[in-house]
């Protein structure tokens, strides 16, 4: 399969990647079962993101997402597959090769409430990646470095807040703390895992003219995780289409919003408010909830909810593959 990107150079590349999880069964059910349960977060992912590129996952909840990212990151385990990081492959027994990742690689989490250590300052926290790799020589330059990546994501004078415990803030300044604490190693790619959804919605804009700006000025790349196609759309180079761990369309914004070719895809655009596209548009309806990840689903994943299945829906699982420049589908109904 090929997935490129266009000219830019590829900062992560995912190759074949599949997270599975064992699911703890009760005795009885052992008993009765001698078949282990597994979740399939993942299931034989590929795809690429290039230098400063901003690339959209997009699914319903229980779609993969997350799981995606923390696997590019190292945060959870990998069953099969190879990422790679600048071409090179990510090894977590190489401790070189990884201390290095984790300095140009880094997470915005959902949750500001979580991702800040109640018990800490806000010095501490920020600082905390310049204490682990022993970056800063002095507490002078730590301090120094800490005041410039509050300032850096909007929080100035950033002396006022070193000595604040998370509670004395705000959900955008505290949001906007774990921006400072990624970007204080200088990372070329971050992975943003919803990281407007739990904010009011007078904040959310700012929070994202703020990610928007730091792309610009450093040339950072993100992976941008959401449940939300059209804020996808607004700030995305690309969007990819996740379902049950699978990838069902890739492509330009544009092309994903105006010319989604899967029928999740289509089902999604079409309840999404875009200005002078929707008009005159039939809704789509999917029945049904998402299948359990546990599951065996053999053919698509998507046939038990699309109402134009055919027969080798049910007895082939359809390969992603290149319908225009830069677009791709996973379905034998879209070829």
């Amino acid at each position: 399969m090929s997935n490129e990107n266009g000219s830019k150079d590829n900062i992560v590349r995912i190759e074949g990647l599949k997270v599975y999880y064992d699911l703890k069964e009760s005795f009885s059910s052992s008993l009765i079962s001698q078949k282990k349960r597994r979740v399939k977060a993942v299931d034989d992912l590929s795809l690429s993101i290039g230098a400063g590129e901003i690339l959209s996952l997009v699914g319903e909840s229980g779609s993969g997402k997350t799981t995606t990212g923390k696997a590019i990151l190292q945060l959870t385990k990998v069953t099969e597959g190879e990422i790679f990081f600048r071409e090179e492959r990510i090894d977590p027994k190489n401790k070189v090769f990884m201390k290095a990742f984790r300095q140009k690689a880094q997470m915005i989490f959902q949750d500001p409430y979580q991702a800040l250590n109640p018990r800490d300052f806000v010095l501490d926290i920020i600082a905390e990646p310049l204490d682990v790799n022993q970056l800063a020589s002095s507490a002078k330059e730590r301090e120094d470095r800490v005041i410039l990546a509050l300032e850096q994501a909007g929080l100035s004078p950033g002396r006022d807040y070193l000595y604040r415990y998370p509670h004395e803030l705000s959900g955008g300044q505290r949001q906007r703390i774990v921006i400072a604490g990624a970007m204080i190693m200088n990372p070329d790619f971050i992975v943003a895992d919803e990281p407007i959804s739990m904010l009011d919605a007078s904040i959310r804009t700012g929070i994202l003219r703020l990610m928007m700006q730091i792309r610009e000025d450093r040339e950072l790349a993100y992976l941008f995780i959401t449940h939300d196609l059209s804020l996808a759309w607004l700030i995305s180079d690309r969007i990819a289409i996740l379902y049950l761990g699978s990838l069902l369309e890739l492509g330009k914004a544009d092309d994903i919003m105006k010319r989604g070719l899967h029928p999740y895809t289509k089902a999604l655009t079409k309840i999404m408010p875009m200005p002078g596209v929707n008009r005159g548009r039939e809704r789509i309806t999917l029945p049904g909830e998402i299948p359990s990840a546990t599951e065996e689903i053999v053919g698509c994943k998507f046939r038990g909810r699309c109402e134009k299945a055919i027969a080798i829906c049910a007895e082939q699982r359809p390969a992603l593959a290149e319908v225009s420049a830069g677009h791709f589908v996973a379905c034998h109904l879209c070829k």
